[in-house]
Order: structure tokens, then C-alpha cells, then sequence
């Protein structure tokens, strides 16, 4: 019998519209975004619909927003399907939470609160440092370790073969992107991002997660969640908290977590939330598995008429 793993989208996923086509013509959609608004304080379900697009990029609002759409498709396709079952779950980075709360690890409220903050946070230490990052396609792991080391920055993103983002100060992201192209990259280009993301310029941000986080009740979840961290999955609540933590400036060992679900039988994966970059990244993983999305309404039928 297949294994079915859950996996949330992280940030970058954003864009304007996303989970409007919920709202509008499904009651229960429209019901969790105003479930949100009340929790926040403010509009957030506009900010997803209508953007503008430069306020919804901002952190503090991307990652709020992308963890409802996402919490929302999760919803929708249980009520669709009321036997679905899933064995495990995952996100990419911001995605974790929304892994953690679909698992019962944390509300559906105190999980939005807290990216709420977490996106401040790593907003505060963004605009008090000089951070960038770059994608570098088509360079070998160990190669591309090596222009880290030599340009002063880290490797942030490990999502599939061939596709790594590095994250440091600007200069050295500069430095490293000559190098890695004089390495045999295929491509190498700075990423239109608010500063160096799961590197140590966050560091800033991580006592006030861990405030936050201590006065949210966490319990152990239902189902294994994959940390980002270690790229196994969670233990104890006071463990979890301690790896959100570490998370914000560790690498996220994204193509670790999915080959450890592959190695434990996994053979079905649905992503949930705006985009399909994690479609993509597990054709580049195992293009055996079985990847279904729920994205918007026509995502959301797809993936019920394929799980019968």
C-alpha cells in the first residue's frame, strides 16, 4: 500500500491572487481567511488576493500569507476527500510550520501567529545587515562548498541535484557567484531577495523566535514531520522548538528530507500552497513518485479525481 507525505510550500511561492478563487467560491475557504484576519488584526486574505505585490513580498506578510493559502488547500482537500490519510509530513522552511500544525504539532492559530513574527524577525535582521543570496544551477554539491569556503558565504538551500542557493553578505554572495561560474555552473544569479537568508546574518532573529515560541503550547505530532534541520523527523515539543530555532540560520536540507522519506517507502507526495517549485524539485529527486498539488480550484479536483 502506497505511503503518502504532505509537503508545504515555503517562501518565494508567493504571488498575487493566491487562495482567492478559494474564497470566492468556497464557503469554508472563505471562512479560514477571515478566521485569519480576526487572529492577526489585519487584512491579510486582501494582501494574498489583491497584493499590491510589494507589500505581500515583504516577509513579515509573505510568510503569514503563504502558510494560510497553504493551511487552506490542506483543508479543502480533506473535506473533498474525508478519508485522506498521510503518514508524513514536510515544508520548506517556512513550510515547516504549516507541516507542524497540519500534523497537530501547533493551532492553526498560534502557527500563524508565530510566522507572523518569525517573518518580522528575519525582516529586523535583514535590514540590519548587508545580506544576499544566488541560486547556482548545475554545480556538484562538494564544488559548490568549496566556493562558499573560499567566498566567505553558506549554503542555504539544498532543494534537488544540481539546484543549491547560497546566502551571505552582498560582496561575498558577488564573489562566489564569479567563482562558482568559473567552477562549471551552469548558471549562477543573485536572487531578488531582502537579505541572506538561513545563514548567521539571521542570527539576530533567533532569541525573539525563541521568545515567541516558548509561550506556544507544541505537542508531539501525529505523523513523523521532516525538520529542515536534520532532515529526520521531529522529536519532543521542547526539541522541536529548539530546531525552528537552529532552522533560521541552518541550511535547509530539503533534498535529505524527501530522500528520507523515499528511503521509509513513501511513494506518494502532495504539495500544498501557491506554485509547484516542489513538484519540481522531486522530479529532479526521484521522478518515479507520484507528486499531485492543490494550488487553486482546478489543482484541487485533479488531485481528488487522483486519489479516487
Amino acid at each position: 500500500m502506497s505511503k503518502t507525505a504532505l509537503l508545504f510550500a515555503g517562501q518565494g511561492a508567493q504571488v498575487v491572487g493566491m487562495g482567492r478563487e478559494f474564497a470566492e467560491q468556497l464557503p469554508a475557504a472563505k471562512s479560514w481567511f477571515d478566521q485569519a484576519n480576526t487572529a492577526l488584526g489585519y487584512d491579510l486574505a486582501a494582501l494574498c488576493f489583491n497584493g499590491p505585490e510589494d507589500d505581500l513580498t515583504q516577509t513579515e506578510h509573505a510568510q503569514p500569507g503563504i502558510y494560510l493559502v497553504s493551511w487552506v488547500a490542506f483543508q479543502l482537500l480533506r473535506e473533498r476527500v474525508p478519508g485522506l490519510a498521510f503518514e508524513a509530513a514536510a515544508g520548506l522552511s517556512l513550510g515547516e510550520f504549516t507541516a507542524l500544525a497540519a500534523a497537530g504539532a501547533m493551532s492553526f492559530e498560534a502557527g500563524l501567529r508565530v510566522v507572523r513574527q518569525r517573518g518580522r524577525f528575519m525582516q529586523e535582521a535583514c535590514d540590519a545587515t548587508r545580506g544576499g543570496m544566488a541560486a547556482v544551477i548545475g554545480l556538484e554539491e562538494e564544488a559548490t562548498r568549496e566556493v562558499c569556503s573560499q567566498a566567505g558565504v553558506v549554503l542555504a538551500n539544498l532543494n534537488c541535484p544540481g539546484q543549491l542557493v547560497i546566502s551571505g553578505e552582498v560582496e561575498n554572495i558577488a564573489r562566489a557567484v564569479e567563482l562558482a561560474k568559473a567552477r562549471g555552473a551552469k548558471r549562477a544569479i543573485p536572487l531578488p531577495v531582502a537579505g541572506a537568508y538561513h545563514s548567521p546574518l539571521m542570527a539576530g532573529a533567533q532569541p525573539k523566535l525563541r521568545a515567541v515560541l516558548d509561550g506556544v503550547e507544541i505537542r508531539t505530532p501525529i505523523v513523523p514531520v521532516i525538520s529542515n534541520v536534520t532532515a529526520q523527523a521531529h522529536g519532543a515539543p521542547e526539541e522541536i522548538r529548539s530546531r525552528l530555532v537552529e532552522q533560521v540560520t541552518s541550511s535547509v536540507r530539503w533534498e535529505a528530507s524527501l530522500r528520507h522519506l523515499l528511503a521509509q517507502g513513501f511513494t506518494r507526495f502532495i504539495e500544498l500552497g501557491p506554485g509547484t517549485a516542489l513538484s519540481g524539485f522531486m522530479k529532479r529527486i526521484d521522478k518515479s513518485a507520484q507528486m499531485l498539488n492543490v494550488a487553486d480550484l482546478g489543482s484541487l479536483e485533479a488531485t481528488v479525481a487522483a486519489l479516487g
